[in-house]
């Protein structure tokens, strides 16, 4: 059985058939909320389409985004590791569907399945990982290479090239003002990289703008597309991954 979510087709058939028997398919408008700050989500969702953003928020009102989850993975799968509570919460940037579980269902299949459980530390371990690497690159890195970063990480997420995203989200993205963020995108546009429209953004220039993007990108990409399973290629000395048939990576 095969799903868009890459970590449900990651799983077994029998394994996937058990863990789906309540899921409940959904539509998830632009700021729909899939868990609040400081609360124990009711719901894990496996996103289909569309890019969920986890963002934390400051005690001035201030929110700035350390992750996004597209169809890689599971919406919820900190909550699944211990009692913690944070201030961070995730709502859908892009609009998009998704499966839902009920937490609490799916927090016994994480405790009583290993191959669910190696499945979602996965998936968490790479977004610990990507975490680290976007707070590094916040702090060190330009405004206009982190959002060619994140344009592209979004494009790796949802498979397009056009984008539906507000100067508000982009600002939350980048941790800056609207006006940084307007002067940043028409400075990728007047680079022939990127069309810039109000609410809409088109990757017109695909290497360009990994060439624009701090290596942080590429780093991302590759915790990305490693992602459950990896066989052997036909090629020698490489292997394919199940998310990205098309990439081919090196291993020494």
């Amino acid at each position: 059985m095969s799903f868009r979510n890459l970590l449900l087709s990651s799983l077994s058939p029998e394994c996937l058939a058990d863990l789906l028997l309540d899921a409940v398919a959904v539509g998830l408008p632009v700021k729909t909320y899939l868990y609040h700050s400081n609360e124990l989500p009711k719901y894990v969702y496996f996103l289909t389409s569309g890019i969920a953003s986890v963002v934390t928020r400051m005690r001035d009102g201030t929110m700035v985004e350390v992750e996004l989850i597209g169809v890689g993975g599971i919406v919820g799968g900190l909550h699944l590791l211990g009692p913690a509570q944070t201030d961070s919460e995730c709502f859908m940037q892009l609009e998009g569907t998704g499966l839902r579980v009920e937490f609490s269902r799916f927090k016994r299949a994480f405790r009583d399945s290993v191959e669910v459980r190696d499945a979602v530390l996965a998936f968490v371990q790479v977004q610990a990982y990507t975490l680290s690497q976007i707070c590094a690159c916040n702090r060190l890195h330009s405004a206009e290479a982190r959002l060619a970063r994140w344009l592209l990480m979004a494009s790796d997420r949802t498979e397009r090239d056009t984008l539906n995203l507000t100067q508000e989200f982009l600002a939350i993205m980048l941790g800056a003002s609207r006006t940084t963020v307007t002067q940043v995108a028409h400075e990728l546009q007047g680079q022939q990289l990127i069309e810039y429209r109000r609410g809409r953004i088109q990757i017109t220039n695909r290497a360009g703008l990994e060439g624009a993007a701090c290596f942080c990108y590429h780093t991302i990409k590759e915790l990305y597309y490693n992602l459950y399973r990896p066989v052997w290629s036909p090629i020698p000395g490489h292997l394919v991954f199940p998310g990205a048939p098309f990439m081919h990576v090196p291993v020494s």
